[in-house]
């Protein structure tokens, strides 16, 4: 009678804070046996616990942390004399900024207060069960989420592409990929959407995959996939209106650029078209400069836009040096073109970098050097 008990005996096993205890015979009478359990899967099983029960917080926290926001944000436009229901985020910014004035130099450093959204960051669940067995087939990669896609995908179109040769089908053209206007994420965007560390070769290894299956004759067939890894490029940094020419008594057009600087200098040019080609600063010529490299800069844009001799240049200007004064009155004459140009060479003078203001300056000399970075040279006596 008892060896058929033990016949039909079943086994189980239960672990608990770092033990192992196993129920061996009857389970109506157990028998409580203990089995060691090494200490590195102690360590493990304990750090997989954490892993859990900080999850589990981090499910509670959310609520928690929303409720003690919307309390503050409420004290806070109380304090500030707003309605707390149209209290927005800018005006949790600035009412900050005005409670707790800070001259600390990293915006990070400062005082805020944010959405728990944008505090806490994401962080991936728990990649293992309580026994130890990690979820994803590809765990041990430590980077499951970064190949499996990609290569999945990969296989697919594959197989697609056999099965097209077979019936003796050729991939349609007008179907081909094209990514012009777009880019690949950049490292960290990639980081936050994977929620996964990835390290420079990592990265290079993650755009290598994709341009192989962008390139792929029927990548069409998974655009949506590779989509969510890009990011449209703007044509256009920031356009500008350009104003309409005036008319003067003689019925010739301008237009009248001011506030041109570059350094200290500090000048206004006017465009007059049609025109001879005259130029003049100040009062004078182009011989107002007297060397060759001040001349070429102010002429570049009128050469670049082919209306050297079509337009009339007067100009003046005050402060700086011959390269200063040659770069603002440039930049005016760049910027008073656009008005006699299509949008098509206003866009080439943008990329040619005659529409961007140069806002640098001289730097500063620094006390116990020589220059603003030069050091003097060292001596030992």
């Amino acid at each position: 009678m008892r060896n058929s008990e033990h016949a039909g005996s079943s086994y189980s096993t239960h672990i608990t804070d770092g033990e192992s205890w196993q129920s061996v015979g009857n389970p109506k009478n157990p028998i409580i046996k203990e089995e060691k359990v090494s200490k590195a899967m102690r360590a493990y099983l304990e750090r997989a616990r954490q892993h859990g029960n900080y999850e589990l917080d981090l499910v509670a926290q959310p609520g928690q942390q929303l409720l003690n926001y919307n309390i503050g944000k409420r004290h806070l436009a109380n304090m500030m004399g707003e309605d707390p229901e149209t209290f927005t985020q800018k005006d949790i910014d600035s009412a900050i900024q005005y409670l707790f004035p800070s001259g600390i130099f990293t915006p990070g450093a400062r005082p805020l207060m944010k959405h728990p959204d944008e505090v806490f960051p994401p962080r991936k669940a728990a990649e293992f069960d309580e026994s130890g067995r990690p979820h994803h087939f590809l765990f041990y990669t430590s980077k499951p989420n970064f190949y499996q896609d990609v290569v999945e995908h990969m296989n697919s179109l594959n197989e697609f592409e056999d099965k097209m040769i077979k019936k003796r089908l050729l991939p349609d053209p007008l179907q081909a990929v094209n990514l012009t206007g777009s880019q690949w994420l950049p490292k960290e965007q990639l980081e936050k959407l994977l929620v996964e560390s990835l390290s420079d070769k990592d990265y290079q290894n993650f755009i290598v995959l994709m341009d192989r299956l962008v390139e792929h004759p029927y990548s069409y067939r998974v655009k949506s996939f590779y989509e969510a890894y890009r990011k449209p490029l703007l044509s256009q940094t920031k356009t500008y209106d350009i104003p309409k020419p005036l008319y003067d008594a003689d019925g010739r057009a301008y237009i009248t650029t001011k506030e041109c600087l570059r350094k200290t200098a500090r000048g206004e040019v006017t465009l007059r078209s049609p025109g001879t080609g005259k130029i003049q600063i100040n009062g004078e010529g182009v011989d107002y400069f007297k060397d060759n490299q001040p001349r070429e800069q102010l002429l570049f844009p009128l050469v670049f836009t082919g209306l050297l001799g079509a337009v009339d240049v007067e100009a003046t200007v005050a402060g700086g040096g011959s390269s200063g004064q040659a770069g603002a009155i440039r930049w005016g004459i760049s910027w008073g073109l656009r008005s006699f140009v299509d949008r098509e060479m206003v866009e080439k003078m943008r990329l040619a970098g005659l529409l961007t203001r140069d806002y640098r300056k001289k730097e500063r000399k620094k006390p116990g050097q020589e220059g603003a970075r030069r050091k003097y040279t060292w001596k030992k006596r």
